[in-house]
């Protein structure tokens, strides 16, 4: 039997995650978040996740430092993050975002604590 579930959710009423994500539709194999107003960062902080990561920059920029490799990502700028990559994101000018993680990162404290 196939899933016939259809799942809506709204941004403006979606729950937020404490790194200030938001979480919205989700899948068993993939999910969305949004960052909304993410303010300019003097430092970034390293991490690695188990999940892979696809973003499209709404607004702002910021520099995303990829296993050694720095992208800068302005508007209409797209970039991947592999699962295990070490890497880290410099918000240069309030940024907003939106990701789909795969598996979705919400899921089994993946998305809070930064690991590094």
């Amino acid at each position: 039997m196939s899933d016939t579930s259809v799942k809506k959710v709204n941004a403006d009423t979606a729950p937020t995650g404490e790194l200030g994500q938001k979480y919205l539709a989700s899948g068993k194999q993939m999910a969305m978040r949004l960052w909304e107003e993410e303010p300019t960062q003097k430092e970034a902080i390293s991490s690695k996740r188990d999940y892979e990561t696809i973003g499209y920059v709404i607004r702002g920029e910021a520099e995303l430092e990829l296993e050694g490799q720095k992208l800068n990502l302005e508007p209409g700028d797209c970039w991947v993050v592999p699962p295990g990559a070490q890497h880290r994101y410099q918000i240069r000018q309030s940024f907003a975002a939106l990701e789909t993680t795969s598996p979705p990162a919400r899921m089994h404290g993946r998305d809070e604590h930064p690991s590094g």
